[in-house]
């Protein structure tokens, strides 16, 4: 019998490079799920654990789940073209409305009967899309919301809350957007699966971290390469931490491949890992996964679906400026048994959340919302 990250790669083969697609099986109790995905890294973590615990979802809810690259559809190379129960769509997110509902119209012309949902893998905070798909959705899957929700609605400089805040912070101007949350839509926003769960965090947590013999004390490779407001940001970042070079040992220049990447971050004490285009980066949880203490600017205005991100419990939180960021590298590096409780107890959480029961109970909401399981 193949291991998991085995059948995924095997999925993957099959999807991505020989077009093969399983059918659904024979109609009984069970429910269909056809998820239409996007290609990528990120946008296959959304799907990852629905196949990593298929059987899990087939035994317990009574769920088939199938995927059909969204490239396919738009050619009419269709071959589900039975009734499915679900549809779970991914799209880009450069998409005008009008596009977009004309997708939809596609998609609800194939299978009427299905049950709408979009999967919303974007790395930013924002609801781009709510407006558009309110009137055509069941559910609505995002890696991560604001806390308060009334921060949605809110006027920003460019496109999100951290487009907005660095944007002020460097002097840069882009034009101001507003994305509304419609009456009627908080009640299909349902938080799903992001980078935590994936083939690649799977794979680290499988190896425990050893705690001890740690010689590098802060990991800090930071690429700053892209938008105007995300470069100036990821610079400053870099920049702060090379200025700590010559008091700490610090990995922080010149190109490495992944594996000596990981490697050093099983040698590395502390990572420091400033936002990307959004605040949650596969880096947190390479670092969770391989016992480096998290340094992060603060992410207390999120909500997850795991809720991995505890303050001084999980990571140590930054000011988004950066500012902080010396005291507390000089505080962490020398106080070993709370750097290492802190760490620790992040690698625990991470590593729990790959039990079948965990995902399937973090996924009952969004089954219950579709009518597919009882959320007792």
């Amino acid at each position: 019998m193949s291991k998991p990250l085995d059948r995924w790669k095997l999925h993957r083969l099959a999807v991505d490079r020989l077009r093969l697609f399983s059918q659904f099986p024979r109609r009984s109790t069970s429910k269909r799920m056809l998820i239409l995905s996007e290609r990528g890294d990120i946008c296959h973590a959304q799907l990852f654990p629905f196949f990593d615990y298929s059987r899990a979802l087939r035994a317990e809810c009574r769920l088939s789940v199938r995927e059909l690259p969204l490239s396919h559809f738009m050619r009419g190379s269709n071959p589900y073209r039975t009734d499915v129960d679900v549809v779970c769509l991914q799209t880009w997110f450069d998409l005008d409305e009008t596009r977009l509902i004309a997708l939809i119209s596609k998609i609800k012309a194939t299978w009427p009967d299905g049950k709408l949902v979009y999967l919303d893998w974007f790395a930013p905070l924002d609801l781009r899309y709510a407006e558009a798909l309110n009137p055509h959705i069941g559910a609505y899957v995002k890696k991560q919301t604001f806390r308060e929700l009334g921060q949605y609605g809110v006027e920003t400089i460019g496109d999100t809350n951290l487009t907005d805040y660095y944007c002020r912070r460097y002097g840069l101007n882009l034009p101001t957007t507003r994305f509304s949350m419609p009456i009627g839509f908080q009640e299909k926003l349902v938080l799903g699966s992001g980078f935590e769960y994936s083939p690649t965090i799977k794979r680290l947590v499988q190896r425990p971290p050893g705690m001890d013999r740690r010689k590098i004390d802060l990991h800090a490779r930071v690429v700053a390469r892209g938008a105007e407001w995300y470069a100036r940001m990821r610079s400053e970042a870099s920049e702060k931490a090379a200025s700590l070079a010559g008091r700490f040992e610090i990995a922080h220049s010149g190109r490495i491949s992944y594996s000596r990447y990981i490697d050093e971050l099983r040698s590395s004490k502390l990572c420091f890992s400033p936002f990307g285009y959004g605040e949650i980066c596969w880096r947190d949880f390479e670092a969770m996964s391989t016992g480096a203490l998290l340094l992060k600017p603060d992410v207390s205005h999120l909500r997850t679906a795991n809720e991995l991100f505890k303050p001084y419990e999980t990571y140590v939180p930054l000011r988004w400026d950066f500012e902080d960021l010396d005291e507390k590298v000089a505080y962490y590096a020398k106080n070993d048994a709370e750097r290492t409780k802190i760490a620790r107890h992040a690698y625990d959480l991470v590593a729990g959340i790959y039990q079948p029961q965990k995902f399937l109970n973090g996924t009952r909401p969004l089954l219950g919302l579709l009518g597919i399981a009882n959320l007792a």
